[in-house]
């Protein structure tokens, strides 16, 4: 076909083309919508290919197959590929945002996922929006948008795969001959979420102590090939030592509670709120679980009772202020960051050394690299 000859001419020219003149910005972008297009393409024609039928006199088993072998693809893709065409008979606006390389194989997969028996006539009501949404958001923002609106348009089937995510739940381990320990686990996201956060927080202390031990050795100008210890490893010992913590506890001891924030005003101007620290949403039925036995807070935004700011000579943002801005932002302001709020400084936005106030108006969520990145081109 003509056309075809033409477009691996095209790409030839591409592919002579010296990298270094499409190292830019914009070639970059440009060269990714190109590829996402084609990838809708090879899709949509892959679909037609398996309709029409014409891989049976091959005497393959399905399409599928013939794609794996002829294309020298995994099957896994091959069938992703066929799936994502035939979602696309009923995804008209996903299938044109995809051929015009504004969206990507992953959120066309994302979007397929989210239209099921249940929720159909709610997505073919609200296709352009969820369409525009993957559009415009980063892959992260995009899930969470799209996990909110499953939770209205399903309900039932929310809370129920939320059931079947804790049901799942499990934890082998085992001795090798050699006599090592093997282990092997899934967790639902409230139980994952706790164990990883305690996890982290050891590490760290590890990963300061290895830091401190490799510079008192080699110097100030140390770096992470310097570290006694892999990431691997400190994570291994992370582990051990969160046991041995727990072995230290007292009987009796108070145990970590929960803190459920209430968001009161929030959803009229932001959309609905129901998920952890960590950014994973949360069915409603999830969150019950956790009441009984945790913290609430309420923050109101653009109400009688917002927080207000105390101290606004203060050099550092404490308190009821710095659990405002955390609250508003959830993760670090900059573009190319999602950095969750635990893991983030608060930042004056006009900086305190020129007047800028404490409160939370001039105050934003900065992980600490964007933070001194700013800080140095100023």
């Amino acid at each position: 076909m003509n056309v075809l000859v033409e477009l691996s001419g095209a790409i030839d020219a591409v592919v002579d083309t010296d990298p270094a003149h499409l190292a830019d910005a914009e070639a970059v972008v440009a060269i990714h919508r190109q590829l996402q297009r084609l990838e809708a393409v090879a899709t949509r024609a892959s679909s037609a290919f398996e309709a029409a039928g014409t891989w049976t006199p091959d005497g393959a088993r399905s399409a599928a197959a013939w794609l794996a072998t002829r294309c020298r693809l995994p099957l896994s893709t091959a069938r992703r590929r066929l799936r994502l065409g035939r979602a696309l008979r009923d995804m008209a606006r996903a299938e044109a945002a995809w051929l015009a390389g504004d969206i990507d194989a992953a959120r066309v997969g994302a979007l397929s996922d989210a239209r099921t028996p249940r929720t159909t006539e709610c997505f073919e009501r609200d296709e352009a929006m969820l369409v525009d949404q993957a559009a415009r958001l980063s892959h992260r923002h995009f899930s969470r948008a799209l996990a909110y609106w499953s939770q209205q348009a399903d309900p039932d089937g929310v809370e129920d795969r939320a059931r079947a995510l804790l049901d799942a739940r499990r934890l082998h381990q085992s001795q090798t001959f050699a006599g090592t320990w093997v282990l092997d686990g899934v967790f639902d996201p409230v139980g994952g979420a706790v164990l990883d956060g305690a996890l982290k927080r050891i590490e760290a202390d590890l990963f300061q102590a290895d830091w401190a031990e490799a510079r008192a050795r080699a110097g100030e100008g140390v770096c992470a090939a310097d570290l006694a210890r892999t990431p691997a490893q400190r994570r291994a010992d992370a582990m051990v030592e969160l046991a041995r913590r727990a072995g230290a506890m007292p009987p009796g001891a108070r145990l970590p509670e929960p803190l459920v924030t209430v968001l009161v005003g929030y959803e009229t101007f932001a959309g609905r709120v129901c998920e952890l620290a960590n950014g994973t949403v949360l069915s409603p039925g999830s969150l019950l679980r956790l009441l009984e036995r945790a913290w609430v807070e309420r923050v109101v935004f653009d109400g009688p009772d917002r927080i207000k700011n105390i101290g606004v000579r203060r050099r550092l943002f404490t308190g009821a202020t710095r659990r405002a801005v955390e609250v508003r932002d959830r993760e670090c302001f900059h573009e190319f960051c999602e950095r969750r709020a635990d893991e983030c400084e608060i930042d004056h936005v006009q900086p305190y050394s020129v007047g800028g106030l404490t409160v939370e108006d001039n105050g934003r969520l900065a992980c600490r690299y964007h933070n001194r990145l700013r800080h140095r081109r100023s």
